[in-house]
């Protein structure tokens, strides 16, 4: 099967070049050089105060700044449907407890049929519970529950011709719900995190995995990397699938530098070093890589792109 490089956008939809600019010429030059995918991130409001339990930061102290923009995913994503032509549409991701389910259900519907069928569903339980508390939501310890319970309500919504649906959190029934997604049997959905309740959650609705990989404390390594595949391979024939249906990604921030460095993080280094750690994962059967390349600004995204696609790409693809 043929490698595929995604990359997070996340620069163009939240900090100081965040806007329609940013949004759409990055998307576009993504396309262009061959990005299979391009991912943004969920947040709805920042809060000001916020305790320590982001999972993807040494001492889990939140990066967000509430004095800087947050372009919402899915209104992205809606107006990137229309500006590009072939590439996928993705969230890394969707926080799925923020939204009504419904209503949810029927932007990714819409979504997926106004992109020509190009929407993969990125889903994630969330962490942030001050964020929770501002949206008027009392369901954060049940978090996990209520997003397995939504993705299935989404299933069912976007594959049966009548609907019906009777959860602990909601309950559908007698409507008609169109259109539906372009893709069937419906858009792939990826689960985020690498937690052993999101393993599960893979197992019990998951198209595909994307944990965040060299952002610490959650470093996973390739020697990690494929303990956490084995895990996942247990769950999957305990929930009676076959353990190659689910597809797996790693997502880091990658940083090509022109000379070598002793020692180096993994993915930070030359284009023959970094081509190297790609293959160490390449060796444990992934072959869906996120990247997350640095920019200041339109310019030095751009080209951190450009310079990623056309001299590591090659190496290894």
């Amino acid at each position: 099967m043929d490698l595929t490089f995604g990359c997070v956008l996340s620069q163009a939809a939240y900090g100081p070049m965040a806007g329609p600019t940013a949004i759409r010429t990055l998307a576009q030059r993504a396309e262009t050089l061959g990005f299979h995918t391009i991912w943004f991130a969920d947040h709805i409001v920042i809060p000001r105060h916020v305790k320590p339990f982001y999972p993807y930061e040494a001492g889990g102290a939140s990066p967000f700044d509430a004095a800087q923009p947050f372009y919402e995913p899915l209104s992205v994503l809606n107006f990137l449907a229309g500006c590009t032509e072939r590439i996928r549409l993705g969230m890394h991701v969707l926080i799925i407890p923020y939204r009504e389910p419904v209503f949810t259900a029927k932007i990714l519907a819409t979504l997926d049929a106004l992109s020509g069928g190009r929407l993969t569903l990125g889903a994630g339980a969330g962490w942030m519970e001050e964020e929770f508390a501002a949206l008027g939501l009392s369901n954060f310890a049940e978090r996990g529950a209520v997003t397995n319970e939504y993705l299935l309500l989404f299933k069912e919504l976007w594959t049966k011709e009548n609907p019906e649906f009777h959860g602990k959190y909601v309950k559908v029934s007698d409507v008609g719900f169109l259109p539906k997604p372009i893709q069937r049997p419906h858009p792939p959905i990826w689960i985020g995190g690498h937690s052993p309740a999101e393993l599960r959650r893979v197992a019990l609705v998951g198209d595909g995995w994307m944990p965040i990989a060299l952002r610490p404390p959650s470093l996973l390594r390739p020697p990690e990397m494929e303990d956490k595949m084995a895990r996942l391979r247990r769950l999957l024939r305990d929930a009676g699938r076959a353990e190659d249906e689910v597809a797996i990604s790693v997502t880091a921030p990658v940083v090509v530098t022109k000379t070598l460095a002793s020692p180096r993080p993994l993915l930070h280094g030359t284009p023959d070093e970094i081509a190297g750690d790609l293959r160490q994962y390449q060796a444990l059967g992934i072959r869906n890589f996120n990247v997350n390349l640095p920019g200041a600004d339109i310019a030095q995204q751009s080209e951190a792109m450009d310079q990623f696609m056309r001299e590591v790409v090659p190496l290894v693809a």
